[in-house]
């Protein structure tokens, strides 16, 4: 790579400034650009009427970026979908200026690696939060410009390499979503004609009061939506706690988020957890051991029938005016076949949660793939001043 001749951008790119004839009548794609080479996408469709600044067409295989976030990876090229989109001021697009000597798929990649975001910070000048790149400066920074042969054998790599990533992630889905639906078959099955009993019975609420002292640290602990889990919450001071009461919460409790179960915000307290308070907003439950599990009870909550109860019990309109009652929670009956019918199929669970424990740790493998590939393609050699 460092045998590559260096030529500043201004040699490669010429500015693009086809400026926009919208016509009123007719809906136009409008373009933005996501952080760290993640694409050029649309931003969504806008009415020609609409339109009350000027705006400027991009062309396919033009090189757009984001003026305020070019330097944190908003850069790539106009996909052939967004051919004849508007964009503003903002997002500045550039054309090449001879195919035969850089290839748009070779600058497409390019533009991707975190040393052309690197490239982009030179060109870049301001205050905090007004840091904009200036168009000169970005056309004076130079690059390692490969012959256009081994442009084109660099690209059909890095294709090929996305390629295989791609499948990757669509394997992975796969078999979670067979996973997924073994478990929905299984639960199907454990509880077909099951006795129902009421939560009161099964799970009944309880409080443990805390006693709030004035100098005493109280952490507390959150439920993320649609099944999504706890996590933690950053500690509260006597003080800062005030006249809220809390309630202490233990490993094994069934918690649910009074303002937010009806859109599965619905957890199992993990050993992680001890020590960890939840405000009135917060219903604890303890399940009877001799009659459900925790985890059970989770996942038939968290299914469809399940989800129509929690709603059912959550009178009002939406977000915060939506409140589970504890005791139209306590009412909902809920299926309880045999114990070890339970206990088997939260095993099952169990499997399933290690299966996607695996599969994330591939995943994060998986995608920082590419990302290395293209640093070590275009690494710090391959941009800045000419040699």
């Amino acid at each position: 790579m460092k045998a590559w001749p260096k030529v500043a951008l201004g040699e490669l790119l010429r500015r693009a400034d086809e400026l926009a004839v919208v016509d009123p009548a007719t809906e136009y794609h409008e373009v933005t650009v996501k952080l760290w080479g993640k694409g050029v996408v649309s931003r969504g469709k806008v009415l020609g009427s609409d339109v009350t600044s000027v705006r400027r067409v991009v062309r396919r295989d033009q090189l757009i970026l984001s003026k305020i976030d070019a330097r944190n990876g908003a850069i790539g090229l106009v996909p052939p979908e967004l051919d004849g989109a508007i964009v503003s001021n903002d997002f500045p697009s550039f054309e090449l200026r001879d195919p035969r000597r850089c290839d748009a798929a070779f600058m497409g990649w390019l533009v991707r690696s975190a040393p052309f975001a690197e490239l982009c910070k030179a060109a870049s000048e301001g205050t905090t939060n007004r840091v904009r790149i200036k168009e000169g400066r970005f056309l004076d920074q130079h690059l390692a410009l490969p012959p256009l042969a081994e442009q084109h054998a660099l690209v059909a790599r890095l294709d090929a390499l996305a390629a295989k990533t791609r499948q990757v992630e669509v394997h992975l889905d796969a078999v979670e979503r067979d996973a997924e639906h073994l478990l929905a078959l299984r639960f199907r099955d454990a509880i077909a004609d099951a006795p129902l009993r009421p939560m009161a019975e099964v799970a009944p609420l309880i409080r443990r009061e805390q006693s709030i002292e004035p100098d005493g640290c109280y952490p507390e602990l959150g439920i993320r939506s649609f099944g999504k889990g706890s996590f933690h919450k950053q500690p509260l001071s006597g003080g800062e706690v005030g006249t809220k009461r809390l309630y202490r919460i233990e490993p094994g409790d069934l918690v649910f988020s009074n303002v937010f179960a009806w859109e599965g915000a619905i957890a199992i307290a993990q050993p992680e957890d001890t020590g960890r308070y939840g405000s009135h907003r917060f219903i604890t439950c303890k399940v009877d051991p001799e009659l459900t599990t925790a985890a059970f009870l989770r996942y038939y909550f968290l299914t469809t029938g399940g989800m129509l109860k929690i709603g059912e019990a959550s009178p009002g309109g939406a977000g915060r005016n939506r409140t589970l009652g504890l005791n139209k929670l306590m009412a909902i009956e809920v299926p309880t076949p045999p114990l070890s019918t339970q206990q088997a199929f939260d095993r099952l669970q169990a499997e399933v949660v290690a299966l996607k424990a695996r599969h994330a740790a591939i995943r994060e493998a998986n995608a920082a793939l590419l990302p290395a590939t293209l640093e070590r393609v275009f690494g710090a050699d391959a941009t800045g001043p000419a040699q």
